[in-house]
């Protein structure tokens, strides 16, 4: 990924990167990725039925973590409390989703790579949130 090298040599950073941000901001992308597969196998799965609210969840999260990592990539003018909230919210559909994916997990592999996802995304939020001083 490129986040850093971009938030580097953006105008308004100086060249100063707060890596608690990005390593929210990648997390989230991956998370969003790895959460709209794993949305995908589970409606390729036979029992796909069994997995409607993993699907609702994972569908959620991922559009979540992809919003929150384009906005906590702007720093031009950003408002910190939007970022804030949404990293917050981030943190939270992750947990969910990851609880969720975890019920599966034992039996669906996507769902245990997903849970994973999930739960490395809610820490890099969490720690984002206290290392750049917007918690």
């Amino acid at each position: 990924m490129h986040a850093q090298d971009m938030i580097r040599t953006h105008p308004t950073a100086n060249g100063s990167v707060s890596n608690a941000l990005i390593r929210c901001i990648e997390e989230c992308y991956d998370c969003a990725q790895v959460c709209t597969a794993c949305a995908d196998a589970c409606l390729a799965e036979e029992m796909s039925k069994d997995l409607t609210q993993c699907i609702r969840l994972n569908l959620d999260c991922a559009d979540v973590c992809e919003t929150a990592g384009a906005v906590a990539s702007r720093r031009t003018g950003s408002n910190q409390s939007v970022v804030r909230q949404l990293v917050e919210t981030c943190a939270e559909a992750c947990r969910l989703c990851g609880n969720e994916c975890t019920h599966h997990g034992a039996e669906h592999q996507h769902c245990r790579i997903c849970a994973e996802a999930c739960r490395d995304c809610e820490s890099a939020c969490r720690n984002a949130l206290s290392a750049i001083g917007i918690s």
